[in-house]
């Protein structure tokens, strides 16, 4: 038992005194089922700031039917951005109504801003394409949104 404390304060220690070492650590988030059309989507749920804040960064690979949802704590102009990010993506921006605004494909390691055409209260990620080769596009309503736990 000693010898975890040890180690749980040796990691924590870790973090606390090397930049960057909390964004790198992944931080466990929920998981909802989500769909849209036919397709089942399983969706990490970043919920919280420190959530949203670290996002897909550091991943390598996901799932063809996994993705992560983003839950704002308010209709805005949301945007999003690729920094630490090595995954190709296309986000979908959703109004409180679960409500496609607009999808944006975004390039891995780069800083270009990807906006909501509109107030969004959600953005779902999936690998780049993944919505176009579906036919999924902007005006359709996904599922599953109303069980999201509340942006904190």
């Amino acid at each position: 038992m000693m010898i975890r404390r040890l180690l749980a304060h040796a990691c924590l220690s870790f973090v606390a005194l090397v930049p960057g070492a909390a964004a790198l650590a992944q931080i466990a988030m929920p998981v909802a089922e989500l769909g849209a059309g036919m397709y089942r989507i399983e969706a990490e749920v970043a919920h919280t700031f420190e959530m949203r804040q670290v996002g897909l960064m550091n991943r390598e690979a996901m799932a063809l039917h996994r993705g992560m949802v983003f839950v704002f704590p308010e209709d805005a102009r949301h945007c999003m951005w690729m920094r630490n990010t090595f995954l190709p993506l296309s986000v979908a921006f959703l109004d409180a109504e679960a409500r496609i605004i607009n999808i944006e494909d975004m390039q891995p390691q780069t800083e270009t801003s990807h906006c909501a055409a509109a107030p969004a209260r959600f953005a779902l990620e999936m690998n780049i394409g993944w919505f176009a080769e579906r036919g999924i596009q902007a005006g359709d309503v996904l599922r599953g949104f109303a069980a999201l736990p509340p942006a904190r």
